[in-house]
């Protein structure tokens, strides 16, 4: 490849510096560049890259050639050419951001959810602070949470009509017991509800409930049911469950007026169906919790609603994308990752028992091209990884895959699965980052794709589609766990008004409570809202800016040389990008 760099006589006499110190650096590391595998491998040899000769000591230890390393890389090739990652890196306070990279990717790939909160520091500072809290003290409340979570997404509509009098729902959580005994008695239950006043006398005599329930035709209000008032008398499991309950009919008759208004014909199958019920009673203390907050339970089911409809109902891919919110909030940066993935579940399921053999294919995905129609070659080829220079970097692990006749057997029953790595090359790098790779390629995730994989190649197929459903379920999520973890005021009023800013700072909350401690490096982005949007959907900038590499790259000031030799190439025509 020629270079693009050279074109000055200022930018060549760089190059020749530059040269002389790689010696120094290490001339392998900074030049290298890996032969494609597979039974048609040949050299090609690498072309002229930036090389900078500003790496200090105090920046990398003896032998460390990581950012050189990194200044070979075709994403850094790409953002030192791309005009808004110029003129953003002009600025001296996005180098002071640049030092904090996960905080920059995430804001940049989640633009969107925090433009308005950027823009005020005071704001921004209360919801870093709170999602420190919650983050640090949820603990078990985030399993908690998850399945409360599911819960919801998969009974969206009737946590929706349940939501419409809080009070109701928070009676039906308190009790739940009862009410899961109750609904197998839909009839009676939906008159005890419509009538919740006339049953308070029962309060503290469930004797006197039995016996009138027992001869229901000489209720008037019974009456309307009486065969299922009957029944249930007779079921000494649902007397019981009422018997334990001293408070409920007294809850019953405190909250008449928002039981009748969730009850009538209209809404009662679609709030109180055994299904919603029972999915109350196993997640009790969360939906007592997130009851008692209006907007964070309206956010919720907002949330939910959103995931439900994402996936058109389909109740197990809805779950799954809850489950696994974290990897798909990788994977929304790149939806052709996501849907590479889907189209191969298969393989990809099979290949993630692997991990380390896993991450060196979707980094280097282009030298694997050349086994697409000989899954042979490449099992040999992985048999001794030793003697390849990128399976070596995970021996062992390909060793392992070649002897895995289930995993050989998936790739070879995917005629598609090496051509797929190559084609999206730049995705797959830069969400397999060691800053990604565990959180979007886990055994988890990858099950739940291939579970539901007909679900998520329609999903992926519409990048808007997953980027907001991403954000819901990782919003949802953490709204829960809130909940479940009983979070302050402040956090729940926080996780109601900032969903999906929110979710994303409890991930990262470290990253986000050193970024709000420097406004001027936050108002960068505010700054530049549109641009970072833009990167943020950049395979070449989340690629760099989730290298391990890039904070020290910006903090020795070798990024700012870089993009400034590159500006001069230009002439210093970088345009500014603002909102």
């Amino acid at each position: 490849m020629a270079t693009r760099l050279s074109t000055s006589n200022n930018r060549k006499m760089i190059l020749t510096s530059a040269a002389v110190i790689a010696v120094g650096l290490g001339a392998y590391g900074l030049g290298r560049v890996y032969p494609p595998l597979g039974p048609s491998a040949g050299t090609v040899a690498p072309g002229q890259r930036y090389v900078s000769s500003q790496v200090s000591d105090k920046d990398v230890t003896l032998g460390d050639t990581s950012v050189p390393e990194l200044m070979q890389t075709d994403a850094f090739e790409a953002m030192v050419h791309n005009p808004s990652f110029r003129a953003l890196a002009q600025d001296a306070n996005f180098q002071t951001l640049a030092q904090n990279p996960v905080a920059m990717s995430a804001l940049a790939a989640n633009a969107a959810s925090f433009k308005a909160l950027a823009a005020n520091p005071e704001s921004f500072r209360a919801l870093a602070q709170s999602a420190q809290k919650l983050s640090a003290n949820n603990g078990a409340a985030s399993a908690v949470g998850t399945q409360a979570a599911m819960a919801m997404a998969a009974n969206a509509d009737s946590f929706k009509a349940l939501a419409s009098q809080p009070a109701a729902l928070n009676a039906v959580a308190s009790h739940a017991p009862v009410f899961a005994q109750l609904a197998n008695y839909q009839p009676a239950m939906q008159v005890m509800l419509q009538n919740a006043a006339a049953f308070s006398k029962f309060g503290g005599n469930v004797a006197s409930f039995q016996q009138a329930a027992t001869n229901a035709a000489s209720n008037g209000v019974m009456a309307q049911a009486g065969k299922s008032f009957a029944a249930l008398a007779a079921d000494a499991k649902a007397m019981g469950a009422i018997r334990n309950d001293a408070a409920f009919f007294q809850s019953l008759a405190a909250n008449a007026a928002a039981f009748r208004g969730v009850s009538s014909n209209a809404n009662f199958n679609q709030a109180f169906s055994a299904k919603m019920i029972n999915a109350i009673a196993t997640n009790q203390a969360a939906f007592q919790s997130i009851s008692t907050n209006s907007n964070l339970l309206q956010s919720a089911v907002t949330q939910a609603q959103s995931i439900n409809a994402a996936f058109g109902g389909n109740v197990g891919a809805a779950q799954a994308l809850i489950g696994n919110a974290a990897a798909f909030q990788v994977f929304a940066s790149q939806p052709a990752a996501l849907s590479a993935v889907a189209d191969h579940a298969a393989a990809f399921n099979a290949v993630a028992g692997h991990e380390a053999a896993l991450q060196v294919m979707l980094q280097n995905a282009p030298a694997f091209a050349n086994f697409s129609g000989n899954v042979a070659a490449f099992q040999q080829a992985a048999s001794n990884a030793a003697s390849n220079s990128v399976m070596a970097q995970a021996g062992k692990s390909f060793a392992a895959l070649a002897a895995d006749a289930k995993a050989m057997g998936a790739i070879r029953n995917d005629a598609a699965f090496f051509q797929s790595l190559a084609a999206n090359a730049a995705a797959f790098k830069a969400v397999s980052t060691n800053a990604n790779f565990n959180a979007a390629f886990n055994a988890s995730a990858l099950g739940a794709v291939a579970a539901n994989a007909n679900a998520f190649e329609k999903f992926a197929a519409n990048a808007r589609a997953v980027q907001a459903a991403a954000t819901a379920a990782q919003a949802l999520n953490v709204q829960a766990a809130a909940a479940a973890g009983r979070a302050d005021a402040q956090a729940a009023q926080m996780a109601a008004v900032y969903p999906q800013a929110f979710a994303v700072m409890t991930q990262n909350s470290s990253a986000f409570m050193q970024l709000a401690n420097q406004p001027a490096a936050l108002q960068v982005f505010a700054r530049n809202v549109n641009a970072f949007a833009t990167l943020g959907h950049d395979a070449n900038f989340q690629g760099l800016v989730t290298n391990a590499a890039f904070a020290t790259a910006a903090r020795s000031g070798d990024l700012a040389n870089a993009v400034n030799a590159t500006e001069a190439s230009f002439g210093g025509g970088a345009n500014k990008h603002s909102n």
